[in-house]
Protein backbone atom coordinates (compact mmCIF):
# COMPACT_ATOMS: atom_id res chain seq x y z
CA UNK A 1 0.00 0.00 0.00
CA UNK A 2 1.50 3.31 -1.07
CA UNK A 3 2.12 6.05 1.48
CA UNK A 4 -0.12 9.10 0.93
CA UNK A 5 1.76 12.12 -0.36
CA UNK A 6 1.56 15.01 2.07
CA UNK A 7 0.39 18.23 0.41
CA UNK A 8 3.11 20.82 0.11
CA UNK A 9 3.07 23.45 2.84
CA UNK A 10 1.95 26.86 1.57
CA UNK A 11 4.73 29.29 0.79
CA UNK A 12 5.23 32.04 3.35
CA UNK A 13 5.74 35.75 2.72
CA UNK A 14 6.69 39.02 4.39
CA UNK A 15 6.19 42.54 3.03
CA UNK A 16 8.58 45.20 4.31
CA UNK A 17 7.48 48.77 3.76
CA UNK A 18 9.50 51.98 3.31
CA UNK A 19 8.07 55.47 2.92
CA UNK A 20 4.71 57.18 3.01
CA UNK A 21 1.09 56.24 3.71
CA UNK A 22 0.65 55.40 0.02
CA UNK A 23 3.28 52.70 0.37
CA UNK A 24 1.75 51.41 3.60
CA UNK A 25 -1.60 51.04 1.85
CA UNK A 26 0.01 49.48 -1.23
CA UNK A 27 1.63 46.93 1.07
CA UNK A 28 -1.81 45.95 2.37
CA UNK A 29 -2.74 45.25 -1.25
CA UNK A 30 0.44 43.26 -1.86
CA UNK A 31 -0.30 41.12 1.20
CA UNK A 32 -3.87 40.61 0.03
CA UNK A 33 -2.70 39.57 -3.45
CA UNK A 34 -0.24 37.05 -2.06
CA UNK A 35 -2.80 35.54 0.31
CA UNK A 36 -5.35 35.31 -2.51
CA UNK A 37 -2.68 33.32 -4.39
CA UNK A 38 -2.18 30.85 -1.54
CA UNK A 39 0.71 32.40 0.37
CA UNK A 40 0.53 32.75 4.17
CA UNK A 41 2.23 35.30 6.44
CA UNK A 42 5.56 34.12 7.80
CA UNK A 43 5.82 33.52 11.52
CA UNK A 44 7.68 36.18 13.47
CA UNK A 45 11.41 35.50 13.37
CA UNK A 46 11.16 32.96 10.56
CA UNK A 47 12.78 33.40 7.13
CA UNK A 48 9.94 33.77 4.60
CA UNK A 49 9.83 31.99 1.26
CA UNK A 50 9.07 35.36 -0.37
CA UNK A 51 10.24 38.77 0.83
CA UNK A 52 8.74 41.84 -0.83
CA UNK A 53 10.46 45.20 -0.33
CA UNK A 54 8.02 48.03 -1.07
CA UNK A 55 10.39 50.94 -1.61
CA UNK A 56 10.41 54.72 -1.40
CA UNK A 57 12.38 57.10 -3.63
CA UNK A 58 11.67 60.23 -1.58
CA UNK A 59 13.23 59.56 1.82
CA UNK A 60 16.90 60.38 2.29
CA UNK A 61 19.30 57.49 1.60
CA UNK A 62 16.42 55.41 0.20
CA UNK A 63 18.72 53.58 -2.23
CA UNK A 64 21.30 52.86 0.47
CA UNK A 65 18.58 51.44 2.69
CA UNK A 66 17.31 49.23 -0.14
CA UNK A 67 20.69 47.80 -1.08
CA UNK A 68 21.59 47.33 2.55
CA UNK A 69 18.48 45.21 3.02
CA UNK A 70 19.15 43.34 -0.22
CA UNK A 71 22.71 42.60 0.91
CA UNK A 72 21.40 41.04 4.10
CA UNK A 73 18.79 39.03 2.20
CA UNK A 74 21.43 37.67 -0.19
CA UNK A 75 23.05 35.68 2.63
CA UNK A 76 19.66 34.47 3.85
CA UNK A 77 18.72 33.34 0.34
CA UNK A 78 21.95 31.35 -0.04
CA UNK A 79 20.87 29.15 2.87
CA UNK A 80 17.14 28.91 2.07
CA UNK A 81 16.28 26.88 -1.00
CA UNK A 82 13.58 28.37 -3.20
CA UNK A 83 13.51 31.76 -1.48
CA UNK A 84 12.43 34.67 -3.69
CA UNK A 85 13.02 38.42 -3.31
CA UNK A 86 10.79 41.02 -4.96
CA UNK A 87 11.33 44.78 -5.09
CA UNK A 88 8.48 47.15 -5.84
CA UNK A 89 7.37 50.72 -5.18
CA UNK A 90 8.75 54.10 -6.16
CA UNK A 91 12.46 53.25 -6.19
CA UNK A 92 11.73 50.23 -8.37
CA UNK A 93 9.76 52.45 -10.76
CA UNK A 94 12.68 54.89 -10.87
CA UNK A 95 15.68 52.54 -11.06
CA UNK A 96 14.10 49.73 -13.12
CA UNK A 97 16.77 47.34 -14.38
CA UNK A 98 19.49 48.87 -12.24
CA UNK A 99 18.26 46.90 -9.23
CA UNK A 100 18.90 43.53 -10.88
CA UNK A 101 22.30 44.73 -12.11
CA UNK A 102 23.36 45.74 -8.61
CA UNK A 103 21.62 42.84 -6.87
CA UNK A 104 21.38 39.90 -9.30
CA UNK A 105 19.87 37.70 -6.58
CA UNK A 106 16.60 39.69 -6.84
CA UNK A 107 13.88 37.64 -8.56
CA UNK A 108 11.19 40.24 -9.34
CA UNK A 109 11.12 44.01 -9.89
CA UNK A 110 7.75 45.73 -10.37
CA UNK A 111 6.61 49.34 -10.33
CA UNK A 112 3.92 51.53 -8.81
CA UNK A 113 1.49 51.00 -11.68
CA UNK A 114 1.34 47.19 -11.70
CA UNK A 115 1.35 45.90 -8.14
CA UNK A 116 -1.35 43.43 -9.23
CA UNK A 117 1.27 41.61 -11.32
CA UNK A 118 3.30 40.42 -8.33
CA UNK A 119 1.96 36.84 -7.97
CA UNK A 120 2.31 36.19 -11.71
CA UNK A 121 5.84 37.60 -11.80
CA UNK A 122 6.88 35.44 -8.85
CA UNK A 123 5.54 32.33 -10.57
CA UNK A 124 7.19 33.28 -13.86
CA UNK A 125 10.54 33.87 -12.15
CA UNK A 126 10.29 30.48 -10.45
CA UNK A 127 9.38 28.72 -13.70
CA UNK A 128 11.95 30.49 -15.88
CA UNK A 129 14.64 30.56 -13.19
CA UNK A 130 15.43 34.15 -14.15
CA UNK A 131 14.68 37.62 -12.85
CA UNK A 132 11.46 39.22 -14.05
CA UNK A 133 11.36 43.00 -14.43
CA UNK A 134 8.04 44.60 -15.33
CA UNK A 135 7.57 48.37 -15.07
CA UNK A 136 4.39 49.88 -16.49
CA UNK A 137 4.26 53.53 -17.54
CA UNK A 138 0.56 53.94 -16.73
CA UNK A 139 -1.77 52.63 -14.05
CA UNK A 140 -2.76 49.06 -14.83
CA UNK A 141 -5.44 48.52 -12.18
CA UNK A 142 -6.63 50.99 -9.56
CA UNK A 143 -5.18 49.61 -6.31
CA UNK A 144 -8.53 49.47 -4.53
CA UNK A 145 -9.80 46.93 -7.07
CA UNK A 146 -7.20 44.52 -5.67
CA UNK A 147 -7.56 42.37 -2.54
CA UNK A 148 -6.00 43.66 0.67
CA UNK A 149 -4.95 42.27 4.02
CA UNK A 150 -5.65 45.22 6.31
CA UNK A 151 -3.13 46.10 9.01
CA UNK A 152 -5.74 47.34 11.47
CA UNK A 153 -9.10 46.10 12.69
CA UNK A 154 -10.25 49.59 13.73
CA UNK A 155 -8.77 52.06 11.20
CA UNK A 156 -8.42 51.79 7.44
CA UNK A 157 -6.86 53.62 4.50
CA UNK A 158 -9.15 54.33 1.55
CA UNK A 159 -7.50 55.65 -1.63
CA UNK A 160 -9.59 58.24 -3.45
CA UNK A 161 -6.97 59.05 -6.10
CA UNK A 162 -3.48 58.11 -7.19
CA UNK A 163 -0.85 60.24 -8.87
CA UNK A 164 -0.28 63.99 -8.80
CA UNK A 165 -0.60 66.84 -11.30
CA UNK A 166 1.74 69.20 -9.43
CA UNK A 167 5.32 69.93 -10.48
CA UNK A 168 7.05 70.77 -7.18
CA UNK A 169 10.76 71.06 -7.97
CA UNK A 170 11.84 69.01 -4.93
CA UNK A 171 9.51 66.08 -5.61
CA UNK A 172 9.91 63.09 -7.89
CA UNK A 173 6.55 61.50 -7.03
CA UNK A 174 4.58 62.68 -10.12
CA UNK A 175 7.07 61.00 -12.45
CA UNK A 176 6.83 57.77 -10.45
CA UNK A 177 3.12 57.68 -9.63
CA UNK A 178 1.87 59.41 -12.78
CA UNK A 179 -0.87 61.95 -13.38
CA UNK A 180 -3.78 62.10 -10.96
CA UNK A 181 -6.44 59.45 -11.48
CA UNK A 182 -9.66 59.80 -9.48
CA UNK A 183 -11.92 56.98 -8.34
CA UNK A 184 -15.68 57.30 -8.82
CA UNK A 185 -17.33 58.48 -5.57
CA UNK A 186 -19.61 55.43 -5.52
CA UNK A 187 -16.61 53.08 -5.46
CA UNK A 188 -15.00 55.00 -2.60
CA UNK A 189 -18.16 54.99 -0.53
CA UNK A 190 -18.70 51.28 -1.24
CA UNK A 191 -15.25 50.51 0.16
CA UNK A 192 -15.87 52.69 3.23
CA UNK A 193 -19.20 50.98 3.92
CA UNK A 194 -17.62 47.56 3.48
CA UNK A 195 -14.93 48.37 6.05
CA UNK A 196 -17.49 49.76 8.50
CA UNK A 197 -19.56 46.60 8.08
CA UNK A 198 -16.59 44.68 9.46
CA UNK A 199 -16.25 46.90 12.53
CA UNK A 200 -13.78 49.53 11.30
CA UNK A 201 -14.46 52.82 13.12
CA UNK A 202 -12.10 55.23 11.36
CA UNK A 203 -11.09 55.75 7.75
CA UNK A 204 -8.45 58.02 6.29
CA UNK A 205 -9.10 59.20 2.74
CA UNK A 206 -5.80 59.00 0.94
CA UNK A 207 -4.43 60.85 -2.08
CA UNK A 208 -1.14 62.33 -3.19
CA UNK A 209 -3.02 65.64 -3.35
CA UNK A 210 -6.22 64.55 -1.69
CA UNK A 211 -8.25 67.76 -1.96
CA UNK A 212 -7.59 68.01 -5.71
CA UNK A 213 -9.98 65.07 -5.95
CA UNK A 214 -12.56 65.72 -8.63
CA UNK A 215 -10.21 67.42 -11.12
CA UNK A 216 -10.35 64.43 -13.44
CA UNK A 217 -14.10 64.11 -12.86
CA UNK A 218 -14.68 67.79 -13.72
CA UNK A 219 -16.25 68.49 -10.32
CA UNK A 220 -14.52 71.06 -8.09
CA UNK A 221 -16.93 70.27 -5.24
CA UNK A 222 -16.26 66.53 -5.35
CA UNK A 223 -14.02 66.38 -2.27
CA UNK A 224 -16.33 68.42 -0.05
CA UNK A 225 -19.25 66.32 -1.26
CA UNK A 226 -17.32 63.15 -0.50
CA UNK A 227 -16.68 64.28 3.08
CA UNK A 228 -20.39 65.01 3.54
CA UNK A 229 -21.31 61.62 2.05
CA UNK A 230 -19.01 59.89 4.54
CA UNK A 231 -20.97 61.66 7.27
CA UNK A 232 -24.08 59.72 6.23
CA UNK A 233 -22.51 56.29 6.72
CA UNK A 234 -23.91 54.78 9.91
CA UNK A 235 -21.24 53.33 12.18
CA UNK A 236 -18.39 55.39 10.71
CA UNK A 237 -17.16 57.36 13.71
CA UNK A 238 -14.09 59.16 12.39
CA UNK A 239 -13.02 60.46 8.98
CA UNK A 240 -9.56 61.89 8.30
CA UNK A 241 -7.75 62.75 5.08
CA UNK A 242 -4.18 63.31 3.92
CA UNK A 243 -2.47 65.16 2.38
CA UNK A 244 -4.12 68.31 1.02
CA UNK A 245 -2.44 71.08 -0.97
CA UNK A 246 -3.04 74.74 -0.07
CA UNK A 247 -3.66 75.57 -3.74
CA UNK A 248 -6.78 73.39 -3.84
CA UNK A 249 -8.04 73.96 -0.31
CA UNK A 250 -11.40 75.69 -0.66
CA UNK A 251 -13.99 77.09 1.70
CA UNK A 252 -16.50 74.36 0.84
CA UNK A 253 -14.05 71.81 2.29
CA UNK A 254 -13.78 73.84 5.48
CA UNK A 255 -17.59 73.97 5.70
CA UNK A 256 -17.85 70.22 5.11
CA UNK A 257 -15.30 69.55 7.86
CA UNK A 258 -17.08 71.82 10.32
CA UNK A 259 -20.60 70.62 9.52
CA UNK A 260 -20.04 66.85 9.22
CA UNK A 261 -19.93 65.37 12.73
CA UNK A 262 -17.69 62.38 12.00
CA UNK A 263 -15.04 64.40 10.09
CA UNK A 264 -12.24 65.00 12.57
CA UNK A 265 -11.06 68.53 13.28
CA UNK A 266 -7.54 67.66 12.25
CA UNK A 267 -5.73 69.10 9.26
CA UNK A 268 -2.31 68.26 7.87
CA UNK A 269 -1.45 71.21 5.60
CA UNK A 270 2.08 71.14 4.11
CA UNK A 271 3.76 74.56 4.23
CA UNK A 272 7.25 73.60 2.96
CA UNK A 273 8.54 77.18 3.35
CA UNK A 274 7.35 80.51 4.72
CA UNK A 275 9.33 82.46 2.14
CA UNK A 276 7.43 83.53 -0.98
CA UNK A 277 10.72 83.52 -2.91
CA UNK A 278 11.42 79.91 -1.94
CA UNK A 279 7.81 78.86 -2.54
CA UNK A 280 8.11 80.20 -6.08
CA UNK A 281 11.37 78.30 -6.61
CA UNK A 282 9.65 75.19 -5.29
CA UNK A 283 6.76 75.77 -7.73
CA UNK A 284 4.30 75.81 -4.86
CA UNK A 285 1.33 77.72 -6.22
CA UNK A 286 0.45 79.70 -3.08
CA UNK A 287 2.19 82.29 -0.95
CA UNK A 288 2.49 82.68 2.81
CA UNK A 289 -0.40 85.16 3.10
CA UNK A 290 -2.79 82.78 1.37
CA UNK A 291 -1.56 79.91 3.50
CA UNK A 292 -2.13 81.75 6.78
CA UNK A 293 -5.52 82.89 5.49
CA UNK A 294 -6.59 79.25 5.08
CA UNK A 295 -5.54 78.47 8.64
CA UNK A 296 -7.43 81.51 9.93
CA UNK A 297 -10.64 80.36 8.20
CA UNK A 298 -10.21 76.79 9.43
CA UNK A 299 -9.87 77.98 13.04
CA UNK A 300 -12.80 80.36 12.69
CA UNK A 301 -14.99 77.42 11.68
CA UNK A 302 -13.33 74.89 14.03
CA UNK A 303 -11.60 76.57 17.00
CA UNK A 304 -10.48 73.17 18.33
CA UNK A 305 -8.75 72.12 15.09
CA UNK A 306 -5.25 70.67 15.41
CA UNK A 307 -3.14 71.66 12.41
CA UNK A 308 0.11 69.93 11.43
CA UNK A 309 2.48 70.61 8.57
CA UNK A 310 5.61 69.67 6.58
CA UNK A 311 8.58 72.05 6.29
CA UNK A 312 11.78 71.78 4.26
CA UNK A 313 14.84 73.63 5.57
CA UNK A 314 17.75 74.62 3.35
CA UNK A 315 16.15 74.55 -0.10
CA UNK A 316 18.62 75.71 -2.79
CA UNK A 317 19.03 79.49 -2.69
CA UNK A 318 17.37 79.89 0.73
CA UNK A 319 18.82 82.97 2.41
CA UNK A 320 18.79 83.84 6.09
CA UNK A 321 15.91 86.24 5.35
CA UNK A 322 14.02 83.42 3.63
CA UNK A 323 14.53 81.17 6.61
CA UNK A 324 13.40 83.91 8.98
CA UNK A 325 10.21 84.17 6.95
CA UNK A 326 9.63 80.47 7.64
CA UNK A 327 10.15 81.03 11.36
CA UNK A 328 7.69 83.93 11.22
CA UNK A 329 5.00 81.81 9.55
CA UNK A 330 5.55 78.97 12.03
CA UNK A 331 5.19 81.41 14.92
CA UNK A 332 1.96 82.77 13.43
CA UNK A 333 0.50 79.39 12.43
CA UNK A 334 0.85 77.75 15.87
CA UNK A 335 1.06 74.21 14.48
CA UNK A 336 0.36 71.40 16.93
CA UNK A 337 3.17 69.44 15.26
CA UNK A 338 5.50 69.94 12.30
CA UNK A 339 7.32 67.29 10.29
CA UNK A 340 10.58 68.99 9.44
CA UNK A 341 13.14 67.89 6.86
CA UNK A 342 16.59 69.05 5.87
CA UNK A 343 16.71 69.51 2.11
CA UNK A 344 18.82 66.92 0.33
CA UNK A 345 19.27 66.43 -3.38
CA UNK A 346 17.03 63.88 -5.04
CA UNK A 347 18.29 62.74 -8.45
CA UNK A 348 15.70 63.37 -11.13
CA UNK A 349 14.20 66.47 -9.51
CA UNK A 350 14.73 70.01 -10.88
CA UNK A 351 15.92 71.21 -7.47
CA UNK A 352 18.83 68.77 -7.53
CA UNK A 353 20.60 70.83 -10.21
CA UNK A 354 19.59 74.30 -9.03
CA UNK A 355 22.35 76.78 -8.10
CA UNK A 356 22.71 77.78 -4.47
CA UNK A 357 22.95 74.33 -2.87
CA UNK A 358 23.61 75.09 0.79
CA UNK A 359 26.39 73.68 2.98
CA UNK A 360 25.29 70.96 5.37
CA UNK A 361 26.40 73.02 8.39
CA UNK A 362 24.14 75.94 7.40
CA UNK A 363 21.14 73.66 6.87
CA UNK A 364 21.76 71.89 10.18
CA UNK A 365 21.97 75.13 12.16
CA UNK A 366 18.73 76.44 10.66
CA UNK A 367 17.04 73.10 11.20
CA UNK A 368 17.92 73.16 14.89
CA UNK A 369 16.49 76.66 15.27
CA UNK A 370 13.25 75.61 13.60
CA UNK A 371 12.99 72.50 15.78
CA UNK A 372 13.51 74.56 18.94
CA UNK A 373 10.76 77.02 17.95
CA UNK A 374 8.27 74.33 16.95
CA UNK A 375 8.99 72.21 20.05
CA UNK A 376 8.04 75.16 22.26
CA UNK A 377 4.91 75.89 20.23
CA UNK A 378 3.86 72.21 20.30
CA UNK A 379 4.39 72.11 24.05
CA UNK A 380 2.42 75.32 24.61
CA UNK A 381 -0.42 74.07 22.42
CA UNK A 382 -0.49 70.75 24.27
CA UNK A 383 -0.46 72.48 27.67
CA UNK A 384 -3.69 74.17 26.61
CA UNK A 385 -5.24 70.67 26.42
CA UNK A 386 -4.70 69.95 30.14
CA UNK A 387 -8.07 69.60 31.88
CA UNK A 388 -9.87 68.82 28.62
CA UNK A 389 -12.05 65.72 28.39
CA UNK A 390 -11.15 63.65 25.32
CA UNK A 391 -12.59 60.71 23.48
CA UNK A 392 -9.85 58.24 22.51
CA UNK A 393 -9.83 55.46 19.96
CA UNK A 394 -7.54 53.00 21.72
CA UNK A 395 -4.56 52.08 19.55
CA UNK A 396 -1.94 49.39 19.40
CA UNK A 397 1.75 50.11 18.94
CA UNK A 398 1.41 53.87 19.49
CA UNK A 399 2.97 53.94 22.97
CA UNK A 400 6.45 52.44 22.85
CA UNK A 401 6.82 52.69 26.64
CA UNK A 402 3.32 51.50 27.55
CA UNK A 403 4.50 48.13 28.85
CA UNK A 404 6.94 49.85 31.20
CA UNK A 405 4.57 52.57 32.41
CA UNK A 406 1.45 50.42 32.66
CA UNK A 407 -0.40 52.86 30.41
CA UNK A 408 -2.35 52.39 27.22
CA UNK A 409 -2.45 54.77 24.25
CA UNK A 410 -5.01 56.20 21.88
CA UNK A 411 -5.73 59.03 19.49
CA UNK A 412 -8.06 61.91 20.28
CA UNK A 413 -10.42 63.08 17.57
CA UNK A 414 -7.98 65.89 16.72
CA UNK A 415 -5.24 63.31 16.13
CA UNK A 416 -3.24 64.01 19.28
CA UNK A 417 -1.55 61.01 20.90
CA UNK A 418 -2.68 60.38 24.48
CA UNK A 419 -1.19 57.88 26.93
CA UNK A 420 -3.76 57.01 29.59
CA UNK A 421 -4.14 54.93 32.72
CA UNK A 422 -6.24 51.96 31.63
CA UNK A 423 -6.70 48.28 32.41
CA UNK A 424 -5.28 46.37 29.43
CA UNK A 425 -7.19 43.31 30.60
CA UNK A 426 -10.50 45.11 30.09
CA UNK A 427 -9.85 47.84 27.51
CA UNK A 428 -8.77 46.63 24.06
CA UNK A 429 -7.28 48.42 21.04
CA UNK A 430 -10.29 49.37 18.94
CA UNK A 431 -12.39 50.28 21.96
CA UNK A 432 -13.37 53.87 22.73
CA UNK A 433 -12.71 55.54 26.08
CA UNK A 434 -13.28 59.00 27.54
CA UNK A 435 -10.83 60.51 30.01
CA UNK A 436 -9.30 63.86 31.02
CA UNK A 437 -5.86 65.20 30.09
CA UNK A 438 -3.62 65.75 33.15
CA UNK A 439 -0.16 66.41 31.67
CA UNK A 440 1.33 67.72 28.43
CA UNK A 441 4.62 67.05 26.65
CA UNK A 442 5.61 68.46 23.24
CA UNK A 443 4.68 65.28 21.34
CA UNK A 444 2.06 63.59 23.50
CA UNK A 445 -0.48 64.04 26.26
CA UNK A 446 -1.04 62.00 29.42
CA UNK A 447 -4.31 61.21 31.21
CA UNK A 448 -3.51 59.75 34.65
CA UNK A 449 -7.03 60.07 36.03
CA UNK A 450 -9.96 57.68 35.94
CA UNK A 451 -11.70 56.50 32.78
CA UNK A 452 -15.05 58.30 32.55
CA UNK A 453 -16.53 55.95 29.96
CA UNK A 454 -15.48 52.80 28.12
CA UNK A 455 -17.31 51.49 25.07
CA UNK A 456 -16.48 48.00 23.81
CA UNK A 457 -16.64 47.76 20.01
CA UNK A 458 -16.66 45.13 17.30
CA UNK A 459 -13.23 46.40 16.30
CA UNK A 460 -12.03 45.65 19.84
CA UNK A 461 -13.57 42.17 19.60
CA UNK A 462 -11.65 41.56 16.38
CA UNK A 463 -8.37 42.83 17.85
CA UNK A 464 -8.84 40.58 20.89
CA UNK A 465 -9.44 37.58 18.61
CA UNK A 466 -6.49 38.45 16.35
CA UNK A 467 -8.68 39.14 13.33
CA UNK A 468 -8.26 41.84 10.68
CA UNK A 469 -10.40 42.66 7.66
CA UNK A 470 -9.40 41.14 4.35
CA UNK A 471 -10.79 43.25 1.52
CA UNK A 472 -11.54 41.40 -1.69
CA UNK A 473 -11.55 44.59 -3.73
CA UNK A 474 -14.45 46.92 -4.42
CA UNK A 475 -16.78 45.35 -6.96
CA UNK A 476 -15.24 41.92 -6.36
CA UNK A 477 -16.86 41.11 -3.03
CA UNK A 478 -17.24 42.40 0.49
CA UNK A 479 -14.51 42.32 3.13
CA UNK A 480 -14.32 39.31 5.40
CA UNK A 481 -12.63 39.07 8.74
CA UNK A 482 -10.48 35.98 8.52
CA UNK A 483 -9.21 33.48 11.07
CA UNK A 484 -6.45 34.69 13.38
CA UNK A 485 -3.34 34.96 11.18
CA UNK A 486 0.19 34.13 12.28
CA UNK A 487 2.11 37.14 13.53
CA UNK A 488 3.50 39.07 10.54
CA UNK A 489 7.20 39.46 9.98
CA UNK A 490 8.81 42.61 11.40
CA UNK A 491 8.37 45.66 9.21
CA UNK A 492 11.43 47.64 8.18
CA UNK A 493 11.12 51.38 7.67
Amino acid sequence: MSTPIEPAAPRTYAVRTFGCQMNVHDSERLSGLLEASGYVPADKGADPDVVVLNTCAVRENADNKLYGNLGHLASVKRHKKGMQIAVGGCLAQKDRGTIVEKAPWVDVVFGTHNIGSLPTLLERARHNESAQVEIKEALETFPSALPARRDSAYAGWVSISVGCNNTCTFCIVPSLRGKETDRPPADILEEVRALVAEGVLEVTLLGQNVNAYGAELGDRSAFANLLRACGEIEGLERVRFTSPHPRDFTDDVIAAMAETPNVCHQLHMPLQSGSDVVLKAMRRSYRSERYLGILERVRAAMPDAAITTDIIVGFPGETEDDFQATLDVVAAARFSQAFTFQYSQRPGTPAATMPGQLPKAVVQERYERLIALQEQISWDENKAQVGREVELLVATGEGRKDSGTGRMSGRARDGRLVHFAGDAGVIRPGDVVTTTITYAAPHHLIAEGPIHAHRRTRAGDNVEAGRRPKTSGVGLGMPTVGAPPPAPAPVCG
